[in-house]
């Protein structure tokens, strides 16, 4: 077996490639065939970068909550660093970013006719400020929201456990956070939006991109993750009950892409739609979690690989599935036709494995060896490294 994926939990797997299988499906309508070549999946595939947000949400918030629980017991002068939390996030993250950044910015053709946003927007991460959809490599909108998401939890976090009722201020943030979030769509959805633009440009550039009215799902994580480090009774009660997680968690899920199917830019779901998301990615990750479930059980070929490629296949796949239309099409295969979503898919998945061997493994070598763990001062043996 493949050492890096060697300890992974493969209920966690399964949603990340359920995340990127439904992100494909949902660009492959929108920018390839032009209809819903995958059904339904390809309408409700948007949420995937949603599943992705939750995940990110739980995984991060377990590092640095865990982390500063962990320096609050410490007997000998551990710590949790923000400069090696930041050091071994950015080493994750922006090899792959800015590799593909670079085929944007250098090959004009891998842009193809779409215009490409200012180098310093992707450079600071506030390329999904005031966003125009349809310009070059504009997917990297989530990343945008989760690199500011990595670089403000930690200091609030820490923010927090300094104070007096840490644990209460730091749920009062998670309501709160979500409470805003509702309030600041609903805002702009009736002053900007309302029921004669729906699914428009500001609908888009004002709402669906925008960091603050984007977060319902990474708080979320957030909260699991507070449960688990602060509440460990209700924590162990939870988790013992996967399989009725995972049951309520698809039922919910099922509910909500319905609603979005029939109506995505509502007010309604506009407002609530979100938080009904995290509500239900929440649940499925509670099921990942649970020991026994039967997410956590089963092992879908191939879930782990995606799984580990799926940051590199998100970057590339875009723009590479419409780079082979043509060439396809000219041999016969419109991108609807059977043969062209499989050579797509193979080829999506050819290029995710190279970038993360090429670029990414590299990077994560170099994290393990010069940053291997969160904390200013290790108490690991020799040579192991933190997770």
């Amino acid at each position: 077996m493949n050492p890096s994926l060697q300890g992974r939990n493969s209920g966690l797997d399964t949603l990340r490639t359920l995340a990127i299988l439904l992100v494909f499906a949902n660009h492959y309508m929108l920018f390839v065939s032009g209809s819903s070549t995958f059904g339904w999946f390809s309408e409700i595939g948007w949420t995937g970068v949603d599943l992705f947000f939750a995940l990110s949400g739980y995984l991060i918030g377990n590092q640095i909550l865990g982390g500063i629980r962990r320096s609050l017991q410490s007997e000998n002068g551990e710590r949790f660093s923000l400069a090696r939390f930041y050091a071994r996030r950015l080493l994750r993250t922006l090899p792959n970013f800015y590799f593909v950044l670079a085929l944007y910015a250098l090959w004009p053709t891998f842009r193809g006719t779409s215009v490409l946003p200012p180098l310093w927007k992707f450079l600071t991460f506030t390329q999904n400020i005031q966003l125009m959809p349809g310009t070059a490599f504009s997917h990297a909108w989530s990343l945008c929201v989760e690199e500011q998401f990595y670089f403000l939890l930690p200091a609030v976090a820490l923010a927090i456990a300094a104070c007096r009722k840490p644990l209460l201020l730091a749920w009062l943030a998670v309501i709160g956070t979500l409470l805003a979030g509702m309030a600041i769509r609903s805002h702009l959805w009736t002053q900007y939006v309302g029921p004669e633009e729906q699914g428009g440009f500001h609908y888009y550039t004002l709402i669906y991109y925008s960091s603050l009215c984007r977060f319902d799902e990474l708080v979320a994580g957030v909260a699991l993750a507070l449960l688990k480090n602060h509440h460990a009774g209700a924590w162990a009660r939870l988790t013992s009950r996967g399989n009725w997680a995972l049951a309520a968690g698809a039922a919910l899920l099922a509910l909500t892409w319905s609603l979005f199917i029939e109506d995505h830019y509502s007010y309604t779901m506009t407002v609530i739609g979100y938080p009904m998301l995290g509500l239900s990615f929440t649940l499925l990750l509670i099921a990942a979690l649970s020991p026994g479930s039967l997410l956590q059980r089963l092992r879908v070929p191939g879930a782990a690989s995606i799984a580990l490629w799926s940051y590199a296949i998100y970057l590339t796949h875009k723009t590479l599935c419409v780079l082979l239309r043509a060439p396809l099409q000219t041999e016969g295969w419109r991108a609807n036709s059977w043969q062209a979503i499989v050579l797509m898919s193979a080829a999506s998945l050819l290029a995710g494995w190279l970038l993360h061997l090429l670029v990414e493994t590299p990077f994560m070598k170099l994290r393990d060896r010069y940053v291997p763990g969160n904390f200013s001062r290790t108490v690991a043996p020799a040579g192991a490294v933190a997770q």
